[in-house]
C-alpha cells in the first residue's frame, strides 16, 4: 500500500450505497456523524492495488474496492475491521466523506443487471424507463410516489438550511434520488445530486463554492418534482439518460477559439471550441491538474484524436474531419475507438461563407444567447452551448473593464435619417484576472483606443446586467477601424493566449459615432430585486429559522415596501408572505408539528425563488435590448 496525501481523492460513491449504510446505524451513531466526517479531514489514507485504506483510529481501518467504473456501487466494496462492522461509524463516515456517483440507468424491469455496474450511462438499453410520450398518458403512478419523497426529502434540506443539511439529511436526499433513478425520474435524480455536491462544496474550506449555485440546485429540485407529484404530463420533466452518442456521417468541423481554464481542485487547461456547418457546437477539453500554470501552457499543448496529432492554437484556426465521432451529452469530442480525425482548413470570422459564428450571430443584439428558462429541460444533448457575439465599438476604459456600444447589423433598426440606431451600452469584464493570462492586459490594451470596433466572442455574465465575458476578438469587415491581425491567427485573437500589440491596432482612429454618457449598469442588484434575492438565499444559508427573522422584526428594513415603490408588487407579496410562513409553526391536535407545515413552506419558498429567477432575467433581456 502506498501512502498518500491527507486531500487525495476518495472513490465515488454511488448514492444508495451510502444512504444505506446511513439507515443501518442506530440513532445514537447518526447523531455522531457530523463530526466523525469533519475528523476524516486529517485521516492518512494509502492506495494499492485498485484500493483505498482509510485509517480512522490506531487500530480501525476502512477499505473501499471500486468496482470497474472506478466507483463504490456495492456495499460490499467497503469494508471496516472494526467489530461493529458493516453498521458502524467509521465505515459510513468514509463513505459519507467520499464525492457522490454520477448518476446511472436504471435496469429495465425484468432485466438481471450485468456483472459491472459502471456509471456510463451509455451502457445501459435505450429502451429502459423511456419518458412517456406527449400524446399519451400522464406520468406513471411510481414516478409520482417517487417525485413525492424527493420533494419531502428537498424540503427538509430546504428547513435545515445549508449549515444544517449534514450527511444524515444529505443520505435522505440520496435515497429519494435513488428511487427517482429506479422510478425513471432522470431529470429530478440529477438535480437532487447536484444538490449534495454543492452542500458538501459548502462544508469543504478548501473547495470554492457559491451560494447561488445551491439556490439554483435547490430550486430545480423543488420545481420539477414538484410538477411531478401533481401529474404535470410535461416529458421534459422526466428527462433522459445522458449518453454519449455517435453523429450519423462524418463531423466537418471549424474552430473557433481558445478558452483557458482554472477550474477547483488544482485543475488547469484549455478547452477549444469549434463549430459546425448546422451551426451546433463542439469541443475539444484538455483539463488536468496543474493550475493557472498549465492552464497557460495548454494553450499551445498537443491534441491526440486517435491517431490524429496536432495542436490547439492549430485547431483554434483550422478544420477537422471525423469519422465515427464519439460525443458527450456536453458536447465534447471524445477520442474512443473507430474515430478517425482528419485536418482540414480552416475559415477566418469575417469570411463570406463562414458558418454562424460571424455571419449571423454575431451582428445585432446578443439577446439570442442570454441563458435558457428555468422551466425548461436541459439543453439540447450532444452539443455544447453556443457562445455570444457581437460587433461592438469601445467607448472607454472603466478600469479593468470597458464600457462599448452594440454596433447594429445590416438591415437592423435605423433613425429616420437613414443612419443605424446605435445599440446599447455593454460591459467587457475579463474572463478571468489571474495574471498568468492574457485576458486584462488585452482588455487594457484595447480601452486604450475609443472609437475602435471589434468583433467580440465570449459569455454573457448571468449575474451582471449587458456584461460580456470576451473570450476571443477580431476584425469587423467594411472598415478600417478595427484590428489587423496577422493571416496566420485567421482574422481573430484568443484573449487568454494571444497578445495584441500596437502593430495589431490602426494608427488614426474617428471619435466614437455615439458620445459616453453614463457607465453600462454594473450589477443585477441595481434593482430593488436584491432584497427577494437575500432572503432566498438567506432561507437556503440559514435554514427556515432565518427566514423567519425579517417577519419576527416587523420588516425592519422595509425591504417590502421598497419593492412596492420600485413596481415589484408581486415580489413583495412573494417576499412578505415567505417570511410569515416560515414564521408560522403549525400543530396538530396534540401538539405536534403539522406535517404539512414543511410542505407549505417549501410551496412558498420555491413560489419566491421561480419569481425572482424569471424577473431577474426579464431585466436582463430589456437591458441587452436597451
Amino acid at each position: 500500500m502506498t501512502p498518500t496525501r491527507p486531500d487525495s481523492p476518495l472513490p465515488p460513491v454511488a448514492p444508495e450505497v451510502l444512504a444505506s449504510a446511513v439507515e443501518s446505524l442506530t440513532t445514537r451513531l447518526r447523531g455522531r456523524l457530523d463530526a466523525a466526517v469533519e475528523a476524516l479531514a486529517a485521516a492518512q489514507v494509502t492506495t494499492g492495488d485498485g484500493t483505498f485504506g482509510v485509517r480512522c483510529g490506531d487500530d480501525v481501518t476502512v477499505t473501499l474496492a471500486p468496482g470497474p467504473s472506478g466507483a463504490v456501487t456495492d456495499a460490499a466494496q467497503a469494508r471496516c475491521t472494526c467489530l461493529l462492522a458493516p453498521r458502524c461509524l467509521h465505515r459510513t463516515a468514509v463513505l459519507g466523506a467520499c464525492p457522490v456517483a454520477d448518476a446511472e440507468p436504471a435496469p429495465p424491469a425484468g432485466s438481471t443487471p450485468s456483472a459491472s455496474t459502471g456509471s456510463t450511462a451509455e451502457a445501459a438499453p435505450r429502451s429502459a424507463h423511456r419518458p412517456p410520450d406527449a400524446g399519451g398518458p400522464a406520468v406513471q403512478a411510481d414516478q409520482v410516489r417517487a417525485a413525492a419523497g424527493l420533494w419531502a426529502a428537498g424540503a427538509t434540506v430546504l428547513s435545515a438550511g445549508r449549515a444544517g443539511a449534514g450527511p444524515v439529511v444529505q443520505a435522505e436526499l440520496l435515497r429519494a434520488a435513488h428511487t427517482a433513478r429506479l422510478a425513471g425520474l432522470h431529470r429530478a435524480e440529477t438535480a437532487a445530486l447536484g444538490v449534495v455536491r454543492h452542500l458538501r462544496d459548502a462544508r469543504d474550506p478548501d473547495r470554492p463554492h457559491s451560494l447561488a449555485d445551491l439556490v439554483a440546485a435547490l430550486r430545480e429540485l423543488l420545481l420539477v418534482t414538484r410538477r411531478v407529484k401533481d401529474g404535470d404530463p410535461d416529458p421534459a420533466l422526466v428527462g433522459s439518460v445522458r449518453r454519449n452518442h455517435h453523429p450519423d456521417g462524418p463531423l466537418r468541423l471549424y474552430g473557433v477559439c481558445r478558452e483557458p481554464v482554472i477550474g477547483p481542485d488544482g485543475l488547469g487547461g484549455v478547452v477549444t471550441h469549434l463549430v459546425a456547418d448546422d451551426g451546433r457546437w463542439y469541443t475539444l477539453r484538455d483539463v488536468e491538474p496543474g493550475g493557472p500554470a498549465r492552464a497557460r501552457r495548454a494553450g499551445t499543448a498537443h491534441v491526440a484524436i486517435r491517431s490524429f496529432l496536432s495542436d490547439h492554437f492549430q485547431m483554434s484556426r483550422g478544420g477537422l474531419i471525423l469519422s465515427g465521432a464519439a460525443v458527450s451529452p456536453d458536447g465534447r469530442l471524445l477520442p474512443e475507438k473507430g474515430v478517425r480525425a482528419t485536418f482540414a482548413a480552416g475559415r477566418p470570422w469575417t469570411a463570406a461563407d463562414a458558418p454562424p459564428v460571424a455571419a449571423g450571430q454575431v451582428t445585432g443584439s446578443a439577446t439570442d444567447r442570454l441563458p435558457a428558462a428555468l422551466t425548461g429541460g436541459p439543453g439540447e444533448a450532444g452539443h455544447a452551448r453556443p457562445l455570444t457575439g457581437c460587433d461592438v465599438e469601445i467607448l472607454a476604459a472603466d478600469g479593468e473593464e470597458l464600457v462599448v456600444r452594440v454596433v447594429p447589423g445590416r438591415g437592423g433598426d435605423a433613425s429616420p435619417a437613414g443612419r443605424p440606431t446605435p445599440g446599447p451600452p455593454v460591459r467587457l469584464a475579463p474572463a478571468h484576472r489571474h495574471p498568468g493570462l492574457a485576458h486584462t492586459a488585452n482588455l487594457r490594451r484595447l480601452g486604450a483606443r475609443p472609437g475602435l470596433r471589434i468583433r467580440v466572442l465570449g459569455r454573457v455574465d448571468p449575474d451582471r446586467a449587458t456584461t460580456l465575458r470576451p473570450l476571443a476578438v477580431g476584425a469587423v469587415p467594411g472598415t478600417e477601424a478595427t484590428l489587423r491581425l496577422p493571416d496566420a491567427w485567421q482574422g481573430r485573437a484568443d484573449l487568454g493566449y494571444d497578445h495584441l500589440g500596437s502593430d495589431h491596432l490602426p494608427p488614426d482612429l474617428p471619435p466614437p459615432s455615439a458620445p459616453f454618457g453614463a457607465p453600462a449598469p454594473a450589477t443585477a442588484a441595481d434593482s430593488p430585486l436584491w432584497r427577494v434575492r437575500r432572503l432566498v438565499e438567506l432561507a437556503v444559508a440559514g435554514g427556515r429559522r432565518a427566514a423567519a427573522e425579517p417577519a419576527r422584526d416587523d420588516d425592519r428594513h422595509g425591504h417590502v415596501l421598497a419593492l412596492r415603490r420600485g413596481g415589484f408588487v408581486t415580489g413583495a407579496a412573494l417576499a412578505a408572505t415567505l417570511g410569515t410562513v416560515a414564521a408560522r409553526r403549525t400543530r396538530d391536535a396534540f401538539g405536534r408539528l403539522d406535517d404539512g407545515d414543511q410542505d407549505r413552506y417549501a410551496a412558498q419558498w420555491l413560489a419566491t425563488a421561480v419569481y425572482l429567477a424569471g424577473a431577474e432575467a426579464a431585466l436582463r433581456d430589456a437591458s441587452w435590448r436597451g
